[in-house]
């Protein structure tokens, strides 16, 4: 199981997620890093973790306050290597292509070597904020192999409006990609313990060859440990990193899991 770190950006900073009330977050307190600047704590939450993926949510792409455009292409340019999963409140693929198109553009401004390529950028869809299911098939299409976030919030599937064509978890199966998020809003850095129980039910409900991907409520390795066992090919992780309850070792313990 591979742990992925997690960057929360609201108002140009790095900030704290605590059960999902976003318009609370505050900018982060780390003691991997000194401050909330991004590129900083994006460093030290790879080196933390020795992952070579990164979990961006862009909440203010998310709130529909503004994306933080010029951060994501600097942090493209900085971190070659690296995958970046970036969740911005895509309603549909025209507005993912879109700020793709915008994040590209603002990395030309960027100076770098020839030979080095920028981080990759993978799509994250959201059920929130997810006007359009067909999304996910035109993003397959168009090579990018994104992923499905299944956003929860008291036990519930939570869904861009009325209007969507999904209500329920078994309303959403046949347009899953190949990877899944499970992603309970209520355990995001609150120290409570991952939610295994909504895991294995999108486990029991995925196609064959589908990654199941866990996040929020890790405490410590023993909560990871758990998480392997549950059969989670990965789990997103920020707090426990930040406040150094797990660490490098402890994730490379993980990997063949």
């Amino acid at each position: 199981m591979q742990v992925i770190p997690v960057l929360d950006l609201l108002d140009g900073h790095v900030v704290r997620a605590v059960r999902g009330e976003r318009t609370a977050y505050q900018p982060v307190r780390s003691s991997l890093a000194a401050g909330s600047e991004p590129l900083q704590i994006a460093r030290a939450l790879l080196a933390a973790s020795g992952a070579q993926t990164l979990y961006i949510a862009d909440l203010g792409a998310i709130l529909q306050q503004g994306a933080h455009v010029e951060t994501l292409a600097a942090l493209r340019a900085a971190l070659p290597g690296t995958e970046i999963w970036l969740d911005a409140g895509y309603a549909d693929y025209a507005t993912m292509q879109a700020l793709f198109a915008r994040i590209d553009a603002a990395g030309e401004h960027i100076q770098r070597s020839d030979d080095i390529r920028p981080a990759t950028l993978t799509p994250v869809f959201g059920s929130e904020s997810l006007h359009e299911l067909d999304a996910l098939r035109t993003a397959e299409s168009a090579g990018l192999a994104p992923i499905l976030s299944l956003d929860h919030r008291a036990g519930r599937l939570l869904t861009a409006n009325s209007s969507t064509r999904f209500t329920t978890l078994e309303d959403t199966r046949a347009w899953w990609p190949r990877r899944v998020i499970a992603m309970t809003l209520d355990q995001v850095g609150s120290y409570d313990g991952p939610d295994l129980a909504t895991l294995q039910r999108i486990q029991h409900l995925a196609p064959p060859h589908t990654a199941v991907i866990g996040a929020g409520g890790i405490r410590n390795q023993d909560d990871m440990t758990s998480a392997a066992h549950s059969g989670a090919t990965a789990w997103l992780v920020a707090s426990a990193l930040h406040d150094r309850q797990i660490g490098m070792a402890d994730a490379a313990a993980l990997r063949g899991s």
